[in-house]
Order: C-alpha cells, then structure tokens, then sequence
C-alpha cells in the first residue's frame, strides 16, 4: 500500500503539477484580483523552474560529494538500480542515470571492489516480467565480469526495500563492511539515511550529477524547458528524504 501511494504522490510534487493547478484555478475564480495573482504565481514558478543558473545552485548543495577513499580493496559497491528501463519487445536499455552501471563496471574491473551487487526489480505499478537487476548482471557479464563476483537483489521496488533486501544477502555471502554505495549524486542523500536506517555501513560513491559542475554563465539565466524536467527528480528526493525522517 506504501508502494502505491508513494506513486500516486509523486504526481503532486512535481512543479508542473502546481504550476497547473495554479492555471486552472486562475481560470475557474470569478475574481479579477484573485485570478491576476493566481496567474502571476503560475509565471513566476514556471521562470524560476526553468532557470538553469537556480537548478545548479539548488543542485550543488543538495548532491553529496564523494568520500575519500582508502588504497585498500573494498568487499562490494552496492549500485542502486533505477538505470535502465524496458523498451519495446522486452528489450531494455540504460536511461538517464547509466553512469551507475558505468562506475559500478569500473570499480569491479579495477579492483577496487571485489563483488557487486545490483539491487533492482520492477519498480513499476503494474508489474511485468522485466527484473532490472537480472538484465544488467547480462550486461555485466558481456564485460567479462566473473559470475562468482555478481550478487542480485531482483524483488526491489523503491529505495527502501533496496536497503531492506540488500542486508541478507550481504550477511550471507560473509561480505565485511564498510560497502561502496553506487547511486545518482541527487539520490545519495536520501539513499544515505535509509541505509543508515538499515544499519548497513556504506561509504557514498555519487555519479551521474545532473547540476552543472562548472562556473556559471550569463546564459544559465534564459529560461529552458530540459532544466524544468530535472526538478522532477530533486523535487521527489526532497520529499522522499523527509518522509525518511519521520519514519
């Protein structure tokens, strides 16, 4: 029930979600004053989503950094599924967030871990036969990548039960932490606290960042419609770190 719900919430905290709310209850108020600011409102949120100079900000100070690192070898970098999706004719691909896959490869191929675990099934409402997690240890395997060092967490549907799901399999394959933890630099704050909540020792590995690295520029400021889309996923990370909270 948790899972559905999150779901259905997730429609409500996306920006578009207000800024269309605020347009259709412009047009439905019979007052002049009310609907002038109820229009206002919607252009102002419109403007400020849409400003890439605001995002990178809002981005920088909400993704974790990466932790030093020791020369030692690490038992196994967890990579957090959410990377790939299903395509027509049950073929799947790697989406926005590949880079999880792409640091979780090298981390295993330069010895820096000895395992990876994928943790990932089918995160969808409606649930079909693609398992996320299965499809990348092929991937994996198509680099060579040992069997023996693979572990899979295909029964996954959200972070939660990624953290919950994870922890046996850890214990029973003897793996000694503390454990990479492989995710999107916008996720890891909130994977961080429902890991620690699991009581299972991770050292943050981010990738895939979305906010601009580099210095800012005057045309950071002109309005972009690809920028509006990516406060979808900090949007739902903020509320999904509080709910963590409360727990």
């Amino acid at each position: 029930m948790f899972f559905f719900f999150s779901k259905i919430l997730e429609f409500f905290i996306y920006p578009l979600t207000w800024i269309l709310a605020l347009l259709i209850a412009g047009i439905i108020v019979k007052k002049q004053a009310r609907k002038k600011w109820l229009f206002i409102a919607a252009t102002a949120l419109l403007l400020i989503f849409s400003n890439d100079f605001l995002f990178n900000e809002f981005a920088r100070s909400w993704d974790v950094q990466p932790a030093p690192l020791t020369n030692t070898t690490y038992s196994c970098a967890i990579v957090l599924g959410g990377f790939s999706s299903e395509g027509k004719n049950k073929q799947a691909f790697f989406n926005i967030s590949s880079d999880r896959f792409i640091q979780g490869l090298k981390l295993i191929t330069t010895g820096k871990v000895s395992h990876l675990l994928i943790t990932g099934g089918n995160g969808g409402l409606i649930h079909d036969s693609f398992e996320e997690s299965d499809w990348v240890k092929t991937q994996l395997k198509t680099f060579k990548v040992p069997d023996s060092c693979i572990l899979v967490e295909d029964r996954s549907r959200n972070t939660i039960e990624n953290a919950a799901f994870t922890k046996p399999i850890l214990l029973k394959a003897h793996l000694k932490p503390p454990y990479l933890l492989v995710t999107s630099g916008f996720h890891m704050r909130r994977s961080l606290g429902i890991f620690k909540k699991e009581d299972i020792p991770v050292i943050p590995y981010p990738c895939n960042y979305l906010g601009g690295q580099g210095n800012p520029s005057p045309v950071d400021i002109v309005p972009d419609a690809y920028v509006f889309g990516l406060w979808n996923y900090y949007a739902k990370e903020v509320v999904g770190t509080m709910v963590n909270k409360l727990r």
